[in-house]
């Protein structure tokens, strides 16, 4: 894997379900957004694995930029996606995100269940904590993301368990042309 980003400085994680189909506007999205993304020279890092994955790393193919698969090993085999040029097979989840968080410089999840809410809460956490130096976190399409954004703003910080540094960790956008611009800007 390393070899794959060798000579490149940007690299970013893409994260959503593997169980949207190509039919779905969300694997629209995510290719359209990683193509742009490869075009502005990142290299794409995802799970490796089917839909949305699948989505960010073919957009990657397109664009001629690197593909990665970060595969995990599980009892119903998750198989790697045809469009990842490079990969490396994790055995634990840990080990996995760890590899995420050290060769990517921006992360982008798109919609997903349980997996893609571990990955952003565990970069939120990270960047909080300062674990991480603060780096860009998309959350592509509002209509998925704002009803948990509200959720955040009405029943977690009202609570007084994050504050508004907390919720300026990340920023919801729609357009994949703006998201690529963004992080061409802001990803060093």
């Amino acid at each position: 894997m390393t070899r794959a980003l060798q000579g490149r400085h940007r690299s970013v994680a893409v994260f959503g379900s593997a169980r949207l189909q190509e039919s779905d506007s969300s694997y629209q999205f995510a290719h359209q957004t990683c193509q742009s993304l490869g075009e502005r020279g990142f290299a794409i890092i995802t799970g490796g694995g089917p839909g949305i994955m699948e989505a960010a790393n073919r957009g990657a193919r397109d664009a001629g930029s690197p593909s990665i698969g970060l595969n995990i090993e599980l009892p119903h085999e998750q198989t790697l996606n045809p469009y990842c040029d490079a990969s490396y097979t994790c055995r634990y989840f840990f080990v996995r995100k760890m590899m995420f968080a050290k060769y990517s410089r921006g992360f982008v999840i798109f919609p997903g269940g349980f997996g893609t809410f571990d990955e952003f809460f565990e970069s939120l956490t990270l960047i909080q904590t300062k674990k991480l130096a603060k780096f860009p976190v998309v959350l592509a399409g509002s209509d998925f993301w704002n009803p948990l954004l509200d959720w955040l703003r009405k029943t977690v910080q009202e609570k007084g368990c994050i504050d508004d540094d907390d919720i300026e960790q990340f920023k919801i956008m729609d357009d994949p042309e703006e998201i690529a611009l963004w992080l061409d800007r802001t990803v060093q």
